[in-house]
């Protein structure tokens, strides 16, 4: 069995956080004289620290309970949070597998982190093989797994993730940012099961709130509280966990958004077969599409001159282009400048 307090840094065992008067006062109303407010106006008040309202609201509807939850602002803060929170810089590891979000590595450079690369197949899957001699590494402190995966849009197989949970004495973050888009359940379903499991979700795809930076993450109730220790004490802005909570009471509206951009993925997917310019099509549970052609910076500098900015990943995966679902007239002026190449 995995003892948490071994997955934490000793400084954040010992660290005493930034604490304020509200963190003794559980109500909503009252005289506050405390925080050197401004008191008029509406936006005069720090937000609520710990996002209760918003937290009840993401139980209710990801069906995890509210110690279970950790909200960042945007996934970004919670990787960053997770370098700070589990490694030690200049000295610990952490995992990827390539080509996978470039934040992982960019974030693990900021905190003076290693980063051990493995190359996913020729499916773009895990080869647990692989990663099997590095799991006995004791420096190494934490494996990033993006399930649907970007750029390649392919969900990991799911029988080797849990091998690797189950085989590793660190912490594995599972970043769901397009579970919504996949077919298979999420991996927050087995956080009793496994005490040094992370799975990170966002409000910025499905729900179409990219603009509040707000990033879930669910884990274990012991970790969340080194987590709210490190983290910054007003991280996320009431305006933004009040358009959040907006946004989530509107199910039907969300559900019909999902449905609208898994049409849209098929319908383009099947457009960009038939065009003579596209080598490769590949199969995607996100909601965006990895395609392969002959020179994709050529195409890609093209169609920015023709108003249309998709995402070029030839530094990744060569010559290969991410293309976002758009709205059917959008996607039907990709395939309209498409068929020009």
């Amino acid at each position: 069995m995995i003892e948490i307090k071994n997955l934490i840094r000793k400084n954040v065992l010992n660290l005493s956080p930034y604490t304020c008067a509200r963190d003794d006062y559980k109500g909503s109303d009252g005289v506050f004289l405390d925080a050197n407010e401004n008191p008029f106006g509406h936006l005069n008040r720090y937000p609520d620290p710990y996002q209760k309202e918003l937290k009840a609201a993401i139980s209710k509807i990801k069906g995890v309970a509210v110690e279970n939850i950790f909200l960042g602002n945007g996934s970004d803060e919670i990787i960053d949070l997770g370098y700070r929170v589990f490694c030690n810089p200049g000295t610990d590891k952490a995992l990827t597998f390539s080509p996978t979000y470039g934040m992982y590595e960019a974030s693990a450079s900021i905190n003076d982190v290693k980063i051990i690369r493995i190359p996913l197949d020729k499916n773009f899957q895990i080869n647990y093989k692989d990663v099997e001699p590095c799991l006995s590494d004791k420096s190494l402190k934490l494996i990033w797994i993006c399930s649907p995966n970007n750029p390649t849009g392919n969900c990991i197989d799911r029988d080797v993730v849990e091998k690797i949970i189950s085989g590793f004495h660190g912490v594995v973050f599972i970043d769901e940012a397009y579970i919504d888009f996949a077919e298979g359940p999420s991996y927050k379903n087995l956080l009793n099961k496994y005490p040094n499991l992370i799975v990170m979700q966002t409000v910025s795809k499905a729900y179409g709130m990219a603009s509040v930076r707000i990033g879930m993450a669910f884990m274990n109730s012991d970790l969340v509280h080194y987590f709210n220790k490190m983290k910054p004490p007003y991280n996320i802005s009431t305006i933004n966990q009040k358009a959040a909570m907006r946004k989530l009471a509107k199910v039907e509206d969300y559900k019909t958004q999902v449905k609208k951009i898994k049409e849209e993925r098929t319908r383009l997917s099947s457009e960009l077969h038939k065009l003579a310019c596209v080598e490769q099509v590949y199969p995607s549970e996100a909601n965006f599409i990895l395609i392969k052609v002959k020179d994709s910076s050529y195409m890609y500098n093209t169609l920015i001159g023709k108003e249309i900015i998709i995402r070029n990943r030839n530094s990744v995966i060569s010559n290969c282009l991410r293309i976002t679902i758009g709205t059917k007239t959008e996607n039907n002026k990709l395939i309209k400048a498409l068929k020009e190449f």
